[in-house]
């Protein structure tokens, strides 16, 4: 039998890759070759992946020989954050920002989002139809929101989405990624150092003024959160404005909005095989034994498609209320800004939805370029008008 290789492109925004449903059903442990052409373990099936996402004996160090990797190389795989952490050394990184996105510190931010998104929906209203959302609301928001929580000069903003993208994109030459990666590492390493000496009211200063002296974990951490909270919530507010635009069946109100969003995290499942694993130990997944220092593949996607686990998962339901998803993963590793990529994503889509309510594609669906080899889906332009 073939070896299915990994990453499979996304040919389709409204569908995952026919290989994912066929594993689910015949093989939800299956062999898959990654593209260093080491072999893995792709898991698909909604237990399953939660098994593997909390339970210790599958470790997140990426410092393990044999940790699997998705990517063709030279883009910051050694470097240290808590995304590669376990047991009390993850426990006591992850706590020492928790408070930083806690549902109480993110309502404190809301009104600071709503002005936010409704400067950027007036621009939208200025400049007529049709604009690129990607553009004009889509990044914006959630980059202007982590550029103030960290401290980070959104004057610098095209720089660092140009270089988290080009780390982002699997396809990308692995001298091209280690050279975006390098720039960024710099720049974020003058960034720490600048607070260090002149420290400011953002996440950063008050982890130095707290005791963070560790300078090369400093910098991860800026790193981590910087990347992955702008490029994820981005990606999911042009997806899920495609969803609404293409499937809403009525008009969006506002508390119809909070199930709206769970239901499109769950349907597009952007950061499918993000969180990989190796085992530690021999263990037994679905009749399956996994090996020690075999490299694991839960697959976000393919969970959050599983019929045992959500009815009739084609469909886009907005009443669906399944909040049991695992887009933002699941387990200790859950992700840390949930809590801010929700708000972002409730604001927006309401704003954007009470503010233009005839709004409309302006580009035939086939016709809308995805990131389809990314390791966060999303899609490159969605123009729209009203």
């Amino acid at each position: 039998m073939t070896i299915p290789e990994l990453p499979v492109a996304r040919t389709c925004p409204f569908a995952p890759p026919e290989l994912h449903p066929r594993l689910r059903e015949h093989e939800p442990v299956a062999r898959v070759r990654t593209p260093s052409g080491r072999s893995a373990w792709f898991v698909t099936r909604y237990d399953d992946v939660r098994t593997v996402l909390s339970d210790p004996r599958f470790s997140s160090d990426r410092s393990k020989p044999g940790f699997p990797s998705l990517s063709a190389g030279g883009g910051g795989e050694s470097m240290r954050t808590m995304l590669g952490m376990d047991a009390e050394e993850h426990r006591a990184a992850r706590g020492a920002v928790l408070g930083e996105f806690t549902l109480r510190r993110v309502a404190a931010l809301r009104p600071r989002i709503q002005e936010i998104v409704d400067g950027l929906v007036d621009d939208m209203l200025a400049a007529g139809g049709p604009v690129d959302l990607v553009e004009m609301l889509a990044l914006p928001v959630p980059s202007l929101m982590i550029c103030e929580l960290l401290g980070v000069p959104y004057a610098d903003h095209s720089f660092f989405q140009e270089s988290t993208a080009t780390l982002f994109a699997r396809e990308m030459p692995p001298e091209v990624a280690a050279a975006a990666f390098e720039r960024l590492y710099g720049y974020l390493g003058e960034l720490v150092k600048a607070k260090e000496t002149e420290p400011g009211d953002d996440l950063l200063s008050r982890q130095i003024a707290a005791g963070a002296h560790d300078h090369p974990y400093l910098v991860g951490l800026a790193f981590l959160l910087l990347a992955a909270g702008h490029e994820t919530t981005a990606n999911m507010i042009s997806l899920g404005v495609l969803g609404l635009l293409e499937h809403l069946p009525a008009s969006l109100t506002a508390a119809a909005v909070p199930d709206a969003v769970e239901e499109l995290l769950r349907y597009f499942s952007i950061t499918d095989t993000v969180p990989l694993r190796i085992a530690v130990e021999d263990v037994e997944v679905a009749g399956v034994i996994v090996k020690a220092g075999d490299g694991v593949l839960p697959s976000l996607y393919a969970a959050n498609w599983d019929p045992a686990a959500f009815s009739s998962p084609s469909e886009l339901d907005f009443t669906r209320g399944a909040r049991h998803h695992v887009a933002f993963g699941f387990g200790p590793h859950q992700c840390l800004g949930q809590n801010l990529a929700r708000a972002e994503l409730q604001i927006v889509f309401e704003t954007l939805f009470r503010r233009i309510p005839t709004l409309k594609l302006a580009a035939a669906v086939d016709d809308l370029p995805g990131k389809e080899k990314a390791s966060v889906y999303g899609l490159r332009r969605l123009p729209v008008s009203w």
